[in-house]
């Protein structure tokens, strides 16, 4: 509490004097200034925050609040091309009604005892994942993809006891950040360059890098730019003949057109379940998946929640429940190795009802209208004069990279203009992509009709006069 502070915040519990006051004291402390003591001075806020004072109304609240929100526009309202790692797919009723049941939606973290319906509903997550996967073992959700690639990357580590990581290029800005971030210090990272004409992983770099130190090789199938990486099974056998594993990353989306990764060589297999009837929610409808084969020497690293089905003491009756839990930090706390919090159990429940509604055929089908739906856009893109659709000579899935380079706009300028025609244009690539200045990144997913297509190309030949 600071020196002369007497009001008490509306919105804030536990925000009256004295009540700071006696928090500090049973915590030992006398100013809540001891508490951020770790973190650097440069990165602290020295004034106080801009916050409009606050309105003891409960209807002023109300009303100032759905002002701010009736700015927001949304995938509703206009047709939208941005992807990136969050995609708008469709997502069925089904999904939201059985999501928002009490049981699931409110449940947290409870034991067999007391949660027998969502163990059994996260156990059919995993084994509709496996199937999707071709793998034997799935965890439990995890925060999201850029947690599930960075355990995965320390899962290998520790399987191989060493100390670097390889991984492609063009793997996510965002999610090669949260890499490094998670496993800095226990291990470097050593990036592989990509290929200028096809943007698929430089094989012979990848020879030239390898080492005796090597864990894993990492590389995302389809890349963050769509790229179908068909050399996947050479990567493999690069990696395990020099005593390293292989770790890819895929859209789950995919796999009812593509080969899934188990299939030309990888050890662990991870990506993003967001695609499988989740709403985009901001950007917070994400879970990750790690799976491998079901030998104990990736069972026992995986540092995530997995459930098993086992024989009960009455005949003919099943449970379901943690397997090996002593692996995990919830057993052992601070002796794990890793920590785990949360889990996005719920979306893996979702995405359990999506897989069950679609089954195989529908899979397939939806791969294919989507590969479909965004060659047609490639193909009318690349009639407009100065635009270059795809950027990379290979096969995409769902995104791919647009240049204007040549049409003396800039995509920023390009996206406000598109913006007023009622469209979100593709992500801008430019500032976190250096050799990709003036590219957008665009994303066609089923929810695109031929009619939104057109839309955009006419929207583009106007914009670009």
């Amino acid at each position: 509490m600071k020196k002369g502070e007497t009001t008490v915040h509306p919105y804030i519990p536990n925000s009256a004097p004295q009540v700071k006051a006696r928090m500090l004291e049973e915590i030992g402390i006398k100013d809540i200034d001891e508490l951020y003591e770790e973190i650097p001075e440069s990165l602290r806020l020295k004034r106080k925050l801009d916050l409009p004072d606050a309105m003891p109304s409960e209807y002023d609240l109300k009303r100032h609040v759905e002002g701010i929100l009736s700015r927001n526009q949304t995938c509703q309202e206009n047709i939208s091309f941005l992807g990136g790692g969050c995609w708008q797919h469709y997502v069925p009723a089904i999904c939201d009604e059985i999501s928002q049941r009490s049981e699931f939606l409110t449940a947290y973290a409870g034991e067999p005892y007391e949660d027998h319906g969502r163990f059994q509903a996260l156990f059919e997550f995993e084994s509709l994942m496996a199937e999707l996967l071709d793998m034997d073992v799935v965890n439990v959700p995890t925060y999201d993809w850029c947690q599930a690639a960075s355990t995965a990357l320390r899962m290998a580590a520790r399987i191989t006891g060493r100390s670097e990581v390889l991984i492609s290029d063009t793997i996510s800005p965002e999610r090669l950040l949260a890499i490094r971030n998670y496993c800095t210090p226990a291990l470097s990272v050593r990036m592989v360059k990509h290929c200028a004409d096809t943007g698929l992983m430089d094989v012979d770099d990848l020879k030239a890098i390898i080492s005796v130190d090597t864990a894993g090789i990492y590389f995302e199938n389809p890349s963050y730019l769509g790229l179908i990486e068909h050399q996947g099974r050479e990567i493999s056998d690069i990696a395990h003949e020099n005593g390293a594993l292989c770790v890819v990353s895929v859209d789950p989306v995919s796999l009812g057109v593509m080969t899934p990764p188990a299939n030309y060589g990888a050890d662990i297999v991870c990506g993003d379940i967001q695609g499988l009837g989740v709403h985009m929610n901001y950007g917070g409808g994400h879970g990750g998946f790690i799976a491998t084969h079901d030998e104990e020497r990736f069972v026992m690293e995986y540092p995530s929640r997995l459930f098993g089905i086992t024989k009960t003491s009455v005949a003919g009756e099943y449970g379901f429940g943690d397997v090996a839990y002593e692996r995990t930090s919830f057993a052992v706390r601070e002796a794990g190795k890793e920590f785990v919090g949360t889990h996005a159990a719920l979306w893996g429940i979702t995405a359990a009802v999506y897989l069950s509604l679609m089954g195989p055929k529908a899979m397939q089908e939806l791969g294919k209208t989507i590969m479909q739906r965004s060659q047609y856009a490639m193909k009318k893109l690349s009639e407009i004069k100065g635009v270059k659709a795809p950027v990379f000579a290979s096969p995409h899935f769902k995104e791919f990279a647009v240049s204007f380079k040549e049409t003396g706009m800039t995509v920023e300028d390009i996206n406000k203009s598109l913006l007023e025609h009622g469209i979100f244009g593709g992500k801008d690539l430019s500032k976190k992509c250096p050799d990709l200045e003036g590219c957008a990144l665009y994303c066609v997913t089923e929810v695109h009709t031929k009619r939104d297509l057109d839309c955009l190309f006419q929207a583009l030949k106007d914009c670009l006069g």
